[in-house]
């Protein structure tokens, strides 16, 4: 069902990027099949900008024509991608703005529950849409993120599109949802949001911390660095964290897994055969090298199934968890 879209105040919801690219039609049916799975309305949006020879230009004519004639593209491509969607039973807002694709897709992500958008885009009307939004938006946005890569063609045949090269055309995924964590009350707060999904889902939660090798950035340390004892000690916090996310969601089966690695590579792994893999925007350094901040990006681009990337953001049940064990130095 189509309705006019005059903003999000009527009802938040799901908010997809599209701009008629492979792997904005991957986001858009994923995005789909979200808000069909929690009954949520679904805003599909297209943004585009005037090139600025037009906008400039002395002959206010050409300029109007011009416009008319970027907006009459960018109507096509929102045209198609509603046509593609129009199998699910979803209320769907659609709407063209006029913009750059970043600061649109982050003012309404201040109203939405979740925002959708492909690994990258095309260039041409739309203005890249989803090259430089995948990057910009999951770190600045006010609510979760999921980034749908084009290799998830393969889990959703319906979209109509090819995988990459030397992708599998079906995918066999794990019914688990993973949260990466690393120690942060960043990844605190992810692991809350990624225990949320599992439980909508009905399926269960791993909790997964990785260990970088000993490097020579840590040649500093003046003792022999006792990796075992530092592995346990990281499993005890895990064990720890484990106990206090199982008290605020006591039906959820969860299990924790610490693995010896480089976390981006884990990450980005693990998400190839998963239902959805959940981090936080950014960590810490210590123990886990920094989980959340720049390996975000890696996993990011490289990833290989949706990622939902969940922003720094207030959570009352944060306040326990020191009841359940010691927790690392922030």
């Amino acid at each position: 069902m189509w309705s006019e879209d005059s903003g999000l105040e009527a009802s938040t919801g799901i908010v997809v990027g599209v701009d008629g690219s492979d792997q904005s039609l991957c986001a858009l049916v994923w995005a789909a099949k979200e808000a069909q799975r929690r009954r949520s309305p679904l805003h599909v949006v297209t943004a585009y900008t005037v090139p600025i020879f037009a906008a400039s230009s002395m002959d206010a004519g050409y300029s109007t024509m011009d416009d008319a004639i970027i907006r009459e593209g960018a109507q096509s491509v929102l045209d198609k991608a509603l046509e593609r969607i129009s199998r699910y039973n979803i209320e769907v807002f659609p709407r063209v703005e006029t913009g750059d694709a970043s600061a649109v897709l982050l003012e309404l992500s201040e109203e939405a529950e979740l925002m959708v958008v492909g690994s990258r885009g095309r260039g041409g009307f739309v203005g890249r849409l989803l090259g430089s939004v995948s990057s910009a938006l999951p770190a600045h946005a006010k609510c979760p993120t999921v980034v749908v890569p084009l290799r998830t063609a393969g889990r959703l045949p319906e979209a109509g599109v090819r995988p990459p090269s030397g992708s599998p055309t079906t995918q066999t995924v794990e019914d688990v949802v993973v949260v990466g964590v690393d120690g942060s009350e960043q990844g605190r707060a992810a692991s809350l949001v990624a225990a949320e999904q599992a439980m909508s889902r009905g399926l269960p939660l791993q909790i997964l911390c990785a260990l970088p090798p000993f490097s020579g950035s840590l040649a500093w340390v003046p003792a022999p660095l006792d990796l075992e004892a530092l592995h346990e000690e990281i499993s005890e916090q895990l064990r720890a964290g484990q106990a206090w996310l199982q008290s605020h969601f006591p039906d959820l089966p969860m299990s924790v897994q610490l693995l010896d690695g480089p976390p981006a590579e884990i990450m980005i792994d693990r998400t190839a055969d998963v239902e959805l893999l959940v981090m936080g925007t950014r960590g810490r350094g210590g123990f886990a090298g920094m989980l959340m901040g720049s390996t975000s990006q890696s996993v990011l681009h490289h990833a290989k199934g949706p990622v939902m990337v969940v922003p720094d953001h207030e959570d009352p049940r944060l306040a326990d968890r020191a009841n359940f064990g010691s927790l690392p130095e922030e």
